[in-house]
Formats: structure tokens, sequence, C-alpha cells
């Protein structure tokens, strides 16, 4: 197991508070920050646009940094697309793919808005949209998923990690029933990539999206999109660096990746994501699952021991606890919290208002783990929610 100790040392903020926010998005890491800096500093120029050496450059770090990210999600470059996060991903294939009215598409009632708005808003193309609700705890029951197919389901969309329960659904599974009725699959990674491994060989989808501001610890504005067979998309975003030819009405577009990131791209973002997918292979994810998952469950189960507490999601969870202090809302807990530890938690629906009213409140207080968090930060987020029940009694 690393030394979370000496992993600390590159995340300077933890200095100053207890950051128990990294759902929402992660901090990031000294190395990446530095590559940005060396970008500005160095060698700033466009990618793909130019041959003189500040250009030739940014291009070859920026494809760097692809190889880095395919590799580290086991897929081939040609397939690893950068986008700016993952709702941009999963719109780009709600966008480009062939649909007709009367296509059905599969999603879930534990989706992120970004994994649900893109479908409900084809339903204006005539295609129509079944959504599942899962247990009490979270978790999709595959059945449920075959009971709904049609011999016009094109696509099953779901998240790997919910981000609401943190539950972890068998998206292998999945993809592997949706593939024997010749449906595709496409993967809301943005709660585990770079929390848990990772292989879309294995995983089989046919799309991945994912963020690079989460568990993969680079910079807001980074995202990371796989095409398992990008030829049978028509790019809903064209423009500069996406074609190859243009004569009269008539244009050719670029193979992959190429055709899908129109203009210019976010180059230090990139560069810089680049970076931090080293760093966490470096540590290795495996280590980093195992040690927020223990921090996690002990948070759970810490929790759920106060009679004034109330917890949400499996006992198997990912990095993951949302809760509840009966008698005070999740904005006021959050709020206590920061003003007196100096602690940072999520709280409000978490952009997933179904699932949130499906718990039957109308927000949670949400603490979630990252590489960098450590035991004593347990101890002072269950203390202070200990505490609280002062103003609830």
């Amino acid at each position: 197991m690393y030394d979370v100790y000496a992993v600390r040392e590159d995340f300077p903020v933890l200095k100053e508070v207890v950051y128990l926010d990294s759902t929402a998005t992660t901090q990031t890491p000294v190395p990446a920050v530095e590559a940005m800096v060396e970008y500005f500093y160095k060698y700033a120029g466009n990618h793909g646009r130019g041959a003189h050496r500040l250009a030739r450059e940014a291009t070859n770090r920026y494809e760097d940094a692809r190889e880095t990210v395919a590799s580290f999600l086991d897929a081939e470059p040609s397939k690893t697309v950068f986008t700016k996060n993952t709702t941009e991903g999963i719109n780009l294939i709600a966008n480009s793919y062939p649909w007709e009215a009367g296509d059905h598409i599969i999603t879930t009632l534990l989706e992120h808005h970004s994994n649900l708005l893109p479908w409900l808003r084809l339903q204006k193309k005539g295609v129509k949209v079944t959504i599942i609700s899962p247990d009490s705890e979270g978790k999709i029951d595959i059945s449920s998923i075959e009971e709904a197919f049609t011999e016009k389901t094109r696509l099953v969309a779901i998240t790997q990690v919910s981000n609401v329960f943190g539950s972890i659904q068998d998206v292998k599974n999945i993809t592997r029933l949706a593939h024997r009725n010749g449906i595709r699959t496409l993967i809301d990674g943005a709660q585990s990539a770079g929390h848990m491994p990772v292989s879309l060989k294995d995983l089989d989808c046919d799309f991945f999206a994912t963020a690079g501001h989460k568990g993969l610890l680079g910079p807001q504005g980074t995202g990371v999109l796989y095409i398992k067979e990008p030829d049978i998309l028509d790019s809903a975003s064209v423009g500069g660096g996406t074609v190859s030819d243009i004569e009269g009405c008539n244009y050719v577009l670029e193979p992959s990746p190429a055709c899908f990131e129109a203009g210019t791209p976010n180059i230090p973002g990139v560069i810089a994501l680049g970076k931090a997918v080293e760093y966490v292979k470096k540590i290795g994810v495996s280590e980093i699952e195992s040690h927020e998952i223990k921090l996690a469950t002990e948070t759970a189960k810490r929790l759920s021991e106060l009679e004034h507490v109330e917890v949400y999601g499996p006992d198997d969870r990912a990095g993951i606890v949302p809760f509840n202090v009966k008698g005070l809302h999740a904005h006021d807990v959050a709020l206590i919290l920061d003003q007196t530890r100096k602690i940072c938690v999520r709280s409000g629906h978490h952009c997933a208002i179904p699932i949130v009213r499906f718990l039957k409140v109308d927000s949670t207080v949400r603490a979630s783990f990252a590489l960098y968090n450590t035991e004593e930060e347990v101890d002072i987020l269950v203390d202070a929610v200990a505490d609280l029940k002062a103003l609830v009694s």
C-alpha cells in the first residue's frame, strides 16, 4: 500500500481543509499543474496546426497524453477522443448516432443528468426511452434490463458507479447481455475511471465516457470518450482540424479521433491530464480502490451508528457515502461542517434529481474519498456529524 501522507504533499490545498468532495472534482497533483505551467512558458502553440517548433512540441505532447490515457484504460488511441467532460462525451454520442424514429434506449433512474437528459431529448426525434429503477441500495437487477429489451432497442446507457449511492453496477455482464441481443452499450465511467481498474477491452462496451477532473486527477475542462466503432457515427461537431479535404460543397473527414475533436482543444489541460494519469498509474489504481473503499466503509458504518443520521447505499460501496442528519437540511449540514471544521462535503441533489427523489428526500450530504484522504479525516467527519445531535435533539 502506498504512503498516503507522502501523496498528500502533492496536493497543497489539503493542508487547509478536510476535502471530502472528490466525487464532484478531485484535487490535481503538483506534477500535473507543473505540466500546464511548462506548456504556457515553454511551448504554447496550437495542436496539429503548424510546422514550427512550438506547434510541433504542443502536438507531440498532446498526442503523448492520448497514448498515456488510452493505455491506462486499455483502449486504442485512435478510438480515444478528448472532450471537455463526461457530459460532452455522452452528448457527442447522442447527437452523432444515426437514430431513427421508433428506436429504443434503456437507461436507469440512477443516472447523473448527463446520462439521462441527452436520451430524454431524443424523444423529440421519436426515440423511445425506458428508465429502469434500482433496488433500495442503488443496484440494478440485470434481469430488469433484459425484460425491457425490444426489437427496436439500440442502446443501454448506464453508470458504472452511482454518484448518489456509491453503488457499483455489473456493467460487464450488462454489456454481454446487450451484445447477445444486438444492442450497444454506453458506460458512464465518471466515478469509476481512476477509482478502480477499468479495462475497456475487458468490458467490451461500445462507448465509455469519463471526466479528467475526477478519478484521473486531471484539471477541469478535460474528459475522455472511447468509441469502439468510430465509423458508425456521423460527428455532430465539425470544423477546424476535422477534415482532410474540401472541394466545392463536398468534404472528407479525418479518421478518428480527429473527426470528433473540432476546433482548438484544451491543449494544456490534456497534457496535464496525461501527467495526472501517469501519477495514478504509478501509485496503482487497485491500491487506490482498496484505500477509498476502506475509508468509505468505515465512514458509513460509524455514521449509521448515530441515531440522528441516516446513511444510504450498499455495504459494498465505492468511495462514496451519502447521508442526512434528521431535522437538518443537507445544505445546512454542509455549511456547518465547513464553518466549524473546514470539512468540504457536497450537498444537494448531485445533478441526479430522479434518484434523490427515489430516496424520498430532496437532497443528501455526500462525503466522497480519493487517494489522498486519511483515517484521521474520517474521525474528524464522524465527530463533527456526531456533534450535530445537539442541534436536532
